[in-house]
């Protein structure tokens, strides 16, 4: 009886140690299995680097510097702080799902869809004319993204880290340089699938809006800035509207240029445009807007747009501050297509 039971205990004893070897080696292959998942992880998201990046347009000119040649950037890794001057470009950042930015330009009027960035969160590097390059170098941002605002500092912002690069569109070939944009986001931060879903979205709506604008004879882009007015025609500034867009303009005789041609209300009543568009700017520099009660005035009212109701006052701060992300771009579609629909 006392051999039965030393037998028994014996084999229990040795199943239980098979068990605990069999816990421990499963517990060791998940762990192997977990460890080489992220790393597979790491190594597919670092496989993009070094990364050389081209600038969405090489060179501009500028009043205080001349012109400013921008130069292809190689970044050794992802990266994991960012300083974003250009709003259009923090647009798209924002809509990939991009994490990371430290700083961006809060004395300058931020756009509504992007008021998250007024956070403490996220540090105050300035405006979009005037940085701080101490609080920018305190930072020490692995990128700093610009558009052609900044262009007079690049070199000064060069001397913060080598990074720097040029997002922004030009008036020239404004779709173009929107979509390089965009390609830059995607390929330093593997956002591929999801900037092309924004993408196709933005183009859907170009489709939309094309058909409404054949529904139009001829058009006038204007910018109201406290009183005034300038004009803008194809290849311009806003030339968009009608090259993208498909309005017609009613004149194609307005000066290319950033600011547009100025325009009186005389002239308008001369060209008398079935639409007029009117982009507030004196609003999205923080001034006190008298837009409606300037623009309606008598000689105003005796155009084919203010009879039929078609003066359309576009938001300033999105159109003249935040072009060219992915987001303000569809929203500007829409407000287009909400008003005229």
């Amino acid at each position: 009886m006392k051999n039965n039971w030393k037998l028994l205990t014996l084999v229990l004893a040795t199943m239980v140690f098979v068990l605990a070897a069999c816990n421990s080696n499963n517990e060791s292959t998940n762990e192997d299995s977990n460890t080489s998942s992220e790393t597979t992880e790491q190594s597919t998201e670092n496989s993009a680097y070094p990364l050389t990046v081209s600038p969405t347009i090489t060179s501009t000119e500028t009043e205080d510097a001349g012109t400013v040649a921008f130069e292809d950037v190689t970044l050794e890794k992802m990266p994991e702080k960012i300083v974003v001057f250009d709003y259009g470009f923090l647009d798209t950042l924002d809509a990939i799902g991009v994490e990371g930015i430290v700083g961006l330009p809060k004395d300058s009027s931020l756009p509504a869809h992007l008021s998250k960035y007024e956070s403490d969160e996220y540090a105050n590097v300035g405006s979009l004319k005037e940085p701080l390059l101490e609080d920018i170098a305190a930072l020490e941002p692995d990128v700093i993204f610009i558009s052609g605002r900044q262009a007079t500092f690049y070199e000064q912002l060069k001397e913060i880290t080598p990074n720097v690069i040029f997002v922004g569109t030009n008036q020239n070939d404004y779709w173009n340089t929107f979509l390089a944009s965009t390609d830059i986001a995607a390929t330093i931060f593997g956002k591929e699938a999801e900037v092309e879903e924004n993408v196709a979205k933005i183009e859907s709506a170009i489709e939309e809006v094309k058909e409404l604008a054949g529904q139009f004879d001829n058009t006038l882009v204007t910018m109201y800035n406290e009183g005034k007015l300038s004009g803008f025609s194809t290849n311009s500034r806003f030339g968009y509207i009608y090259d993208i867009y498909g309005f017609v303009p009613v004149t194609e005789d307005i000066e290319a240029s950033s600011h547009g041609s100025n325009f009186g209300f005389e002239a308008i009543l001369e060209f008398n445009p079935e639409v007029l568009f009117v982009i507030d700017r004196t609003a999205a520099t923080g001034g006190k807007s008298n837009i409606t009660s300037d623009m309606e005035n008598d000689i105003i009212k005796q155009t084919n747009a203010y009879k039929n109701n078609r003066i359309v006052y576009l938001d300033g701060t999105l159109w003249y501050l935040s072009g060219g992300g992915v987001q303000s771009e569809l929203a500007k579609i829409q407000e287009i297509l909400d008003e005229l629909k």
